[in-house]
């Protein structure tokens, strides 16, 4: 390992020693880049590692909401906008009870150098709440967003900090934070928040967005092996977007799939999933996939199983961090599967990535492979800001483009690097490239 590498981690992991999370992402960032530090002086000349692993602002606030009961709830709330050498701050927003500072920091982390990927000019950033949306009637959820929204609104902005939903924040949570907003600042700023609903400055697509391009990378990474989709039996993690619309587009392009899954357990039907149940349950009923096989007995509810043990030719983990480890991974690669393209982020632990590498498995990280989401999200403030509506076609196109350019770069540079066919070091050093050249040319900010 490059010495200054050896010493920004030290200085990293001495500053930020509670937070494993976020450690756990740098060195997954670090740990690829010594090619270019070695071809590249300046970056240690200028402390470019140190100045891209440190926030440029951390905001913590208090969060106190009534329930429906009377019973007054105190919740923490987080932003955090990491580097805003290409654009706005961009990233969503999670509400969920894992959320603390060590989460928001390394999701911010990741933001950053995905939206580099993306082409677009947009920084990097995260926020949310340890709340806990599960459970909670409509008028709850209302009242925590927008005491949730009374501490934020002074530090975003659609040229600022654009903040969107993540896992817990769909369409009805940004509906009542952006009505907080225009309520405390009596202003119609549309682009200030993204994944809004399609009615009312949202766009077509967005929901669709992070589970598409999932597929699309993977498809364009089947292409390198001359193969496609048509006939391949897959497994998707999670139930919420993201995990829906990878199924969506997965079952549009020929594939089957067999399983999804929530923190209840995983469902496996061997027929195919009814990918409509499956909405019903999750975006109109808000149930457990567990409900399931009340319509259809002959499927399988796993409680609290891994749903890596299903056979599979391509894996897609769509729920949360970590959730694929060492021994996960040699599962999937003992049953056979081909493909794994990432849409949470950072799902697979260090030791599965290596697993999959060793393996050799087509395997896309999800800064590259999950950019889909952030790139709609971009797409949406363009439309905002010139008062356009573009149709489903002629987004989802421009996400089909941006997807392709992604995968092209993630090649190009592992490639020019001396790494062919390694996605993970390819999109690092394509994403630190872009944010290190604008932050080079700003001068000592």
């Amino acid at each position: 390992m490059h010495p200054y590498i050896k010493k920004t981690l030290e200085v990293v992991a001495a500053r930020n020693h509670s937070e494993a999370i976020f450690l756990q992402a740098v060195h997954e960032v670090l740990e690829t880049l010594e090619p270019i530090v070695n071809e590249h002086p300046e970056i240690e000349k200028f402390n470019l590692l140190e100045r891209m692993c440190e926030p440029e602002r951390q905001t913590i606030f208090r969060v106190t909401w009534q329930g429906d009961d009377g019973k007054v709830h105190v919740n923490r709330g987080f932003r955090v906008a990491f580097n805003g050498a290409l654009g706005p701050y961009k990233g969503g927003l999670r509400f969920h009870p894992t959320v603390n500072l060590g989460v928001i920091k390394f999701l911010a982390f990741e933001q950053v150098f995905k939206n580099s990927l993306t082409g677009l000019q947009i920084g990097g950033g995260k926020g949310g709440s340890d709340f806990d949306p599960h459970g909670r009637s409509d008028a709850e959820i209302m009242r925590f967003c927008q005491s949730f929204m009374s501490e934020l609104y002074h530090i975003i902005g659609d040229r600022t900090d654009v903040p969107a939903g993540d896992i817990g924040v769909g369409a009805r949570e940004i509906g009542f934070l952006f009505g907080q907003y225009k309520r405390l600042t009596k202003r119609h700023d549309l682009s200030v928040l993204t994944g809004k609903g399609v009615d009312w400055g949202g766009s077509l697509v967005r929901k669709e967005a992070t589970g598409y391009g999932c597929v699309y990378f993977a498809e364009d990474m089947l292409a390198t092996r001359q193969e496609g989709f048509k006939g391949k039996t897959c497994i998707v993690s999670g139930s919420g977007n993201v995990a829906i619309y990878a199924m969506e587009k997965l079952k549009q392009l020929g594939a089957k799939v067999v399983a999804c899954s929530d923190s209840s357990g995983y469902i496996y039907d061997k027929n195919g999933i009814d990918l409509d149940l499956i909405k019903e349950l999750k975006e109109i009923k808000r149930e457990r996939v567990s409900a399931y096989v009340d319509k259809y007995p002959s499927a399988e509810f796993k409680p609290k199983a891994n749903i890596w043990e299903v056979p599979c030719d391509a894996a897609f983990p769509c729920a949360t961090q970590n959730e694929i480890d060492e021994a996960s991974a040699k599962m999937l690669v003992k049953n056979g599967c081909q493909l794994v393209s990432e849409g949470a982020n950072m799902p697979t632990t260090p030791e599965g990535i290596r697993v999959f590498q060793d393996g050799g498995l087509l395997y896309g990280p999800g800064k590259a492979a999950n950019a889909g989401g952030v790139a709609v999200s971009a797409l949406e403030m363009q439309q905002n800001v010139g008062w356009a509506r573009w149709s489903f076609e002629e987004v989802d196109e421009k996400l089909r483009t941006i997807m392709r350019d992604i995968h092209t770069s993630c090649l190009s540079h592992a490639e020019r690097y001396g790494k062919k066919g390694d996605y993970v070091m390819g999109a690092n050093v394509a994403g630190f490239i872009r944010v290190a050249k604008a932050v080079t040319a700003y001068g000592l900010i």
